[in-house]
């Protein structure tokens, strides 16, 4: 795969890639001071990665708007941590008639830091404090996108997102290296089509997109 990588260091050069508002800029830049703020006595992002955050989270996050259907109106987000990439997703659309994002997040600080950014940017999102298998999608269809940051491996993350799909489904999951294993472990229970795109953001990042979930029939 080409790497396609994407020169965005700060909220003006995020602005000058993505077209979006004045005002989504505002309020990815009141998420920023939100974060910084928190970091300090919540651990939402490392410390490490503070002097890259419009590449390392607020670009990495942003991509994936980019591969979901023009027409999507139910996301979900599972272990949203510090809101990345769910809550970047939901501030970018948030002019988006009809559309909703649901984070689910089982850390009670973290899910209070991200309702205040809810609050203060009025994305059109919902968080849901509780684990992710315990967790009751509310809408009476199932959401158009899943997606996951980093969040466990593949085998694992498919079967906490299994429950959310239907054949309309696709399923938008930030990786690094590993994919490959990961892959031919997840198929043993698994059943899925696939494509891999670069991440704009890590040279060694990728995001998968899954199509057509469904469990594998043991014998």
């Amino acid at each position: 795969m080409a790497q396609h990588m994407v020169q965005v260091i700060d909220s003006e050069s995020f602005s000058a890639f993505y077209d979006v508002s004045r005002e989504t800029m505002a309020a990815l830049e009141t998420y920023e001071s939100l974060l910084l703020k928190w970091q300090k006595s919540i651990n939402l992002v490392s410390n490490a990665s503070l002097d890259s955050l419009w590449t390392r989270h607020m670009l990495d996050s942003a991509q994936l708007a980019a591969l979901a259907p023009a027409d999507t109106r139910r996301w979900l987000d599972l272990g949203s941590g510090g809101g990345f990439p769910g809550l970047v997703v939901a501030i970018m659309w948030r002019e988006r008639p009809d559309f909703h994002l649901h984070l689910v997040e089982s850390d009670q600080r973290k899910a209070i830091f991200m309702r205040e950014v809810v609050r203060q940017t009025a994305a059109p999102a919902s968080v849901h404090v509780c684990r992710i298998e315990d967790f009751d999608w509310p809408e009476p269809q199932k959401p158009r996108i899943v997606s996951a940051r980093a969040l466990a491996p593949l085998d694992r993350l498919l079967g906490w997102a299994a429950p959310f799909f239907d054949p309309e489904t696709i399923g938008l999951f930030l990786k690094g290296q590993g994919l490959s294993d990961e892959l031919t472990l997840a198929r043993k229970d698994w059943i899925f089509n696939q494509e891999i795109t670069s991440s704009q953001s890590d040279p060694s990042g990728t995001i998968l997109t899954i199509r057509g979930l469904h469990a594998a029939d043991r014998v």
